[in-house]
């Protein structure tokens, strides 16, 4: 099944949270297994586990810390995802490598979003947005040149704003 989605393609700490939108009334692709199955498929993550009701539990577990994270600034939760795995650092042949080591595998893509939300945050965290469109509940990491990007889309939250506000000039 395809994803039904209507904002794709961010990095996996802000994809996950992108799980869940408005379309007709709230929509959430993270309902069941299947859905699991979808998000794991687009997010592209390395090893990602096993689509099972663990797996679902875990990364529902993680969306939630992100959320409150990114919109509260809340810590806890987070650490105790970021608690159940790691980062290795080695060398190969190729050069320096790091491998994600979480013990639990129905926790690694759980927590491979959380340790992206880190990158993020020490990166850019003020290019971590939600959509300026006050019906949307997306979010996006702006890479604009200037960094003022209001919507997570342009032809979607955008145009609806810029209409609203044509038409508000009209009446």
């Amino acid at each position: 099944m395809l994803d039904p989605r209507p904002h794709l393609g961010e990095p996996p700490a802000l994809d996950l949270l992108n799980t869940r939108w408005m379309e007709h009334g709230p929509r959430d692709l993270l309902t069941d297994v299947a859905g699991l199955r979808i998000w794991l498929a687009s997010a592209e993550l390395p090893g990602a586990s096993t689509a099972d009701e663990r797996t679902l539990d875990a990364v529902l577990t993680a969306r939630t810390a992100v959320y409150d994270a990114v919109v509260h600034g809340t810590r806890d939760a987070l650490n105790e995802v970021l608690e159940r795995g790691r980062i290795r650092h080695h060398l190969t042949e190729t050069g320096p490598a790091a491998t994600p080591e979480v013990a639990d595998p129905a926790w690694l893509p759980g927590w491979l979003a959380a340790d992206n939300l880190l990158t993020l945050l020490a990166d850019a965290p003020d290019r971590i947005r939600r959509c300026a469109h006050p019906d949307c509940v997306l979010f996006f990491y702006d890479t604009s040149k200037n960094g003022t990007r209001r919507w997570h889309s342009m032809t979607t939250c955008g145009n609806r704003a810029k209409a609203a506000r044509h038409h508000a000039r009209r009446t």
